[in-house]
């Protein structure tokens, strides 16, 4: 059954931030109100249809219990349909219900590293680099490149930017993990396949608030640029190296001619990871919530398989299995693996809800 105090709070509390909204709030107040209400919004529109459709569901049982024999053949033929409207209307409401993660509405800082494979592990992570980017731009949401190694035949040994839109979050967090290749390298003569990896890790991205950082457990360091950048990179100090000293976390960026903006960069790097560090330990401390996560969350876990030589994707997490490499790489089906994830981790979620 479902909790109906609480569809009926919901409900309640909406009208509450319309009215208020209404009388002329402002600032920031204003700004949190229209955040909460557009959350509101399809819970509550998903209640009133629930309830719409229970109503119609009682009329019918009415009309079926009527001295009216044809009237009553008629409501006993639209029942079904009634009764399926309202399962999957209580399926809706119950995924609605289940507890937020807070970081879902978070915009994303993306880093993929070069694994195991060399310089096929470069060509990789820029493959997957763009397979993301492709995917953000169909979401609508922005990509901008905060620091980037490129490796020796193209690619990334290491690449880090920010993905910027609505549920960025939320849709990606379960692409962190070791993904693996499989395919005949360009450089390969003899048509042998190889296995190369690349890491990637999708942080939230955290504000000044999540995360207390001490200045005086930062050591800065500026040198100049390596790599790209034509002569500027010999003539100024505008790479910056962060180090957290108490936990050894380093960010070093050089994207940007400015030191300026270059330390703003690796600070949001380091907020994020330092976050994203203690979301993880709290998490570890929850022994029925990480049952739930989709995997185990270490990111040295082997997630997914890109099988080139058979053009077959696997997640290993949920024994998924698509022939749709080609689409998949270039970021146009990569939302069928998502939802797919989304989708497992919600299913349990509500097993536990049950269970518990």
């Amino acid at each position: 059954m479902l909790p109906l105090a609480k569809l009926d709070a919901l409900v309640d509390r909406q009208a509450v931030i319309e009215a208020e909204l209404a009388a002329g709030a402002d600032g920031e107040r204003f700004v949190a109100l229209s955040r909460e209400f557009a959350e509101l919004h399809p819970v509550v529109a998903a209640v009133k249809a629930y309830r719409t459709a229970i109503a119609e569901r009682d009329g019918l049982d009415e009309l079926a219990a009527s001295g009216d024999a044809e009237m009553a053949d008629l409501a006993r033929a639209d029942r079904p349909s009634v009764d399926a409207r309202i399962a999957d209307l209580e399926t809706a409401l119950r995924l609605a219900l289940l507890p937020k993660d807070a970081a879902d509405a978070r915009n994303v800082i993306l880093e993929i590293r070069a694994g195991t494979g060399g310089d096929e592990a470069s060509l990789f992570a820029g493959d997957l680099f763009r397979m993301y980017e492709r995917y953000a731009t169909l979401q609508g949401w922005s990509v901008e490149v905060i620091s980037a190694s490129e490796g020796t035949v193209g690619g990334f040994k290491e690449i880090v930017a920010t993905v910027k839109g609505s549920g960025a979050y939320a849709r990606l967090k379960f692409e962190s993990g070791t993904h693996r290749v499989q395919r005949v390298p360009a450089t390969e003569s003899g048509g042998r396949i190889h296995t190369s990896a690349a890491t990637v890790a999708v942080l939230p991205e955290a504000e000044e608030v999540d995360i207390a950082i001490d200045e005086a457990d930062l050591r800065i360091d500026t040198m100049r640029a390596q790599g790209a950048g034509g002569q500027h990179v010999n003539k100024t100090d505008s790479a910056v190296r962060i180090t957290h000293v108490p936990t050894g976390t380093v960010v070093l960026v050089q994207e940007e001619r400015s030191q300026h903006k270059n330390r703003a960069r690796a600070m949001a790097i380091l907020r994020a990871r330092l976050y994203d560090d203690e979301r993880q330990r709290l998490d570890a401390g929850r022994a029925a919530d990480r049952r739930l996560q989709v995997g185990s969350g270490d990111r040295s876990e082997r997630i997914r398989t890109y099988n080139f030589p058979q053009g077959r994707v696997t997640d290993h997490r949920i024994d998924l299995t698509l022939y749709k490499l080609p689409e998949i790489v270039a970021g146009t089906a990569l939302g069928e693996i998502v939802d797919a994830l989304i989708a497992d981790h919600q299913a349990g979620l509500l097993a536990a809800e049950a269970a518990a």
